[in-house]
């Protein structure tokens, strides 16, 4: 099964090439459904392949160790030498199972969501080299091969956010993501520089026991790589202060948001840091970080999502909150948790972007909420399943969401984060009223939409609903399913050989106790979600089962004059894209003008004055050489003249 694993990454960068090559071709010639076979056809191949191995992995095929696959060396320069190679453990299955089955919902969604666009065949290319980019990364056992594909899904990123780039808002929201993406690269690429100078080998498995024998002598050095790989993941997954990339990446077409947003880039921070969770247990100074950096991304991005009206940009800043939990997850301890949020968070986010997507296919292209409503009967396949979705995120059980968030919320509480706890406490309940006031906006009351468009809503086609009811399934039931209880549940003994023998930050483990703490925990939690609720219940559109009252502007304009600053700042996303115009843009802007002048204007008018100088002089002096012997004798006969005439001078007539 190992010899499979190479396919994995094989077909998405061969059905890339094909599309690349002939997709053009074949959509002129055959239409677009025929330019679309072979991409969604390799990507179906992968996700059959990866499922096969990964469920060897799990069921334990390759060993408690993993299975690695060296294809061949790719740089040997003496000491300096690196292997292409995989390595497949748990941890490896798990983003496999994620990333595969929600990229190949998303290739099929694409089918019927991009059937207008001219650009069709190039957006099925990019979705293919996206897909390789991210199993590259999963599956890579060599640092540098990890920041090969770390690149690439940047790249990626910038094509697709950017598909539409006649549109200046998507050109410059795909420009923000690779810049802002650059600033945290740049952190992590001086940290594979610091593996490589003191355990002289980029092997993941090798580099990692030697920085931990490292730690006993130079503790401060392990700290240092810990942050600086942590500068990487935070780009990537998006953690404040580089969290302003990631709303403006739904410039790009609704596809595109699930994928980022679900399987590939954004996931690729979260499981960077679970890789090389060795490296964080010997550097709890640097968990205290990612923990801290994480709940602020949750609260931060929770109390944005509050106002927004695009349906979109909700969704986005939810994902940046979701993200910022299994940051705090990790930094915590909480290794298993936080990839069990990522498995959820990944079904669940990517089925409420691609509702999201079918709705705004439904209003002709509307993102605004404020002119929707009333859908639900319209649309209902799209109403009930992002309905599971919205549930299944608030963190109501018995939906997979419930489990993941209360296994976080847990053990931030059993191992002293008492400040993480009572964080993520106030984010469930922020969670729970944002995404009920996206669907009563959306769906619940009395319409909203154009007059004009109105009579042409209709429910997408079935190559859209098929993917939404696909991705409801475990969205509903994965939690139950391998998550519960939280010590013995299928996940937790598939991922303790990974984490097992990393450091923890408490001195103990305590079992779940329902009729304990965990289940005054869980009661706590899904009081304050089913709080944030009903609040939106009362405002957004609905009494009991009356899905047709309009929401109550007075209640709702009574609330935001109660906290007039709040208000703003959350619908002015804090400031923050203002303060890094100020920032970067105007201040930054004449600093580097002001540079520019010197540079210009001193460096190089230095330079040019002294070439100018020395040619004016040469000039001058070209005239000396006439070729003639006779001007040459009589300035011989002037020099010694001028020599005799300074000598008597200076030492006076001989006597």
């Amino acid at each position: 099964m190992a010899q499979l694993v190479p396919l994995i990454v094989a077909l998405p960068i061969a059905g890339f090439a094909f599309t690349a090559l002939f997709g053009r071709r074949i959509q002129y010639a055959y239409g677009r459904p025929a330019a679309s076979l072979v991409p969604v056809g390799a990507i179906v191949l992968t996700w059959l392949i990866a499922s096969a191995v990964a469920i060897t992995s799990l069921t334990g095929g390759f060993g408690e160790g993993g299975a690695s696959v060296t294809l061949w060396r790719w740089i040997p320069a003496g000491t300096f030498s690196i292997d292409i190679g995989f390595h497949v453990d748990q941890l490896t299955a798990c983003l496999l199972i994620v990333v595969t089955t929600i990229g190949m919902l998303v290739h099929v969604y694409s089918i019927g969501y991009m059937a207008h666009d001219g650009g069709y065949w190039r957006f099925f290319a990019y979705l293919n080299l996206f897909m390789f980019s991210m199993l590259l990364l999963v599956l890579a056992d060599n640092f540098l091969v990890v920041f090969a594909g770390w690149e690439l899904v940047g790249f990626c990123s910038y094509a697709l956010i950017g598909f539409w780039y006649r549109r200046r808002s998507a050109a410059l929201g795909a420009k923000k993501a690779f810049l802002v993406n650059r600033v945290g690269d740049v952190g992590f690429a001086l940290g594979l520089a610091a593996i490589w100078v003191n355990t002289q080998t980029l092997n993941i498995h090798d580099a990692l026991e030697r920085l931990a024998k490292i730690d006993a002598t130079n503790h401060g050095l392990v700290v240092l790589i810990a942050l600086l790989v942590f500068c990487g993941a935070a780009g990537k997954s998006a953690q404040f202060p580089l969290h302003v990339w990631l709303p403006d990446a739904m410039e790009g077409p609704t596809p595109v948001s699930a994928l980022i947003h679900a399987a590939t880039m954004v996931n690729a921070g979260v499981y960077l840091v679970a890789r090389v969770n060795p490296l964080f247990g010997h550097a709890p100074e640097a968990m205290v970080v990612v923990a801290g950096i994480g709940i602020f991304t949750a609260i931060l991005a929770a109390s944005i999502a509050l106002t927004q009206t695009d349906i979109k940009r909700v969704l986005a800043y939810s994902t940046l909150s979701q993200l910022g939990y299994m940051f705090a997850a990790l930094g915590v301890g909480a290794w298993t948790a936080a990839i069990f949020h990522l498995m959820t968070h990944g079904f669940f986010k990517g089925l409420l972007f691609l509702d999201s997507g079918s709705v705004i296919h439904a209003v002709h292209e509307e993102q605004d909420m404020r002119r929707m409503g009333g859908l639900w009967r319209k649309i209902p396949i799209t109403y009930w399943t992002m309905l599971v979705g919205a549930v299944a995120i608030s963190g109501i059980p018995p939906l997979a969401g419930f489990f993941s968030k209360d296994e976080i919320l847990g053990s931030a509480f059993k191992n002293g984060f008492l400040w993480v706890w009572g964080v993520g406490i106030v984010v469930a309940g922020l969670t729970a009223f944002y995404m009920f006031r996206l669907i009563g906006l959306t769906f619940w009351g009395t319409s909203r939409v154009d007059p004009a468009v109105e009579p042409n809503i209709h429910e997408s086609p079935r190559s859209m609903t098929a993917p939404l009811v696909a991705l409801a399934i475990p969205s509903a039931v994965l939690g139950l399913l391998i998550g519960f209880p939280p010590e013995n549940g299928l996940l937790a003994g598939w991922l303790r050989p990974v984490f097992e023998g990393t450091v923890k930050l408490s001195g103990h483990e305590e079992s779940f106790q329902l009729f304990g703490i965990d289940g005054a925990l869980i009661l706590a939690s899904v009081t304050v979600a089913v709080i944030g609720i009903s609040i939106a219940w009362r405002l957004f559109g609905v009494e009991l089962f009356n899905l047709r009252r309009a929401p109550d502007p007075e209640a709702v304009q009574a609330v935001t004059a109660r906290a007039p600053f709040l208000y703003r700042a959350s619908l002015n996303k804090w400031w923050f894209d203002d303060l890094n115009d100020l920032v970067f843009i105007r201040i930054g802007g004449r600093v580097a003008a002001a540079c520019w002048w010197f540079d210009r204007v001193i460096v190089d008018g230095t330079v040019n004055s002294i070439g100018s100088v020395t040619v004016v002089v040469g000039r001058e002096l070209r005239r000396v050489q006439t070729g003639r012997v006779q001007n040459y004798a009589l300035g011989i006969a002037i020099g010694l003249i001028v020599m005799a005439g300074s000598y008597l001078l200076i030492v006076g007539a001989p006597r």
